[in-house]
């Protein structure tokens, strides 16, 4: 299973909290301004990542992972299916805990690769239902 209920709870409750959110920019239309939006409701700092390096939220965008100049905990991405895994990839190059792929967002081999790096993951999911469920 992809997003069982103990590592959905260890993500959003015990790992730290500092969420890069891959694909996140300042338009208000896509999913994932809301869901960076409900995440800092709950405590999460949001760090923005997309080729813009737009500042949303309050908080400095990045062009990528690689040029965020602090520990992220999280990784959660909101691009492609076919761009998930070079993000899940970088994820780990970085020294995420654990990657969260968005609903709809789905590559089982980056799903197998994550883990057997050993970070905890989730795809196919919204951290923005999980969190108020907790």
């Amino acid at each position: 299973m992809y997003g069982d209920p103990a590592t959905i709870r260890k993500i959003l409750t015990e790992l730290g909290d500092t969420w890069a959110v891959v694909g996140l920019s300042d338009n208000r239309d896509r999913a994932a301004y809301g869901v960076a939006r409900t995440l800092q409701r709950f405590g999460k700092r949001v760090v923005p990542v997309h080729p813009k390096a737009e500042t949303v939220h309050g908080e400095q965008g990045y062009a990528s992972l690689e040029e965020i100049p602090f520990k992220v905990d999280v990784v959660d991405v909101f691009v492609n299916s076919s761009l998930a895994g070079a993000v899940a990839d970088e994820a780990v190059a970085v020294g995420a805990q654990a990657v969260w792929f968005q609903l709809g967002v789905i590559d089982a081999e980056a799903f197998a690769r994550t883990r057997e790096a050993g970070l905890d993951m989730v795809m196919d999911r919204c951290p923005a239902i999980e969190i108020p469920a907790l």
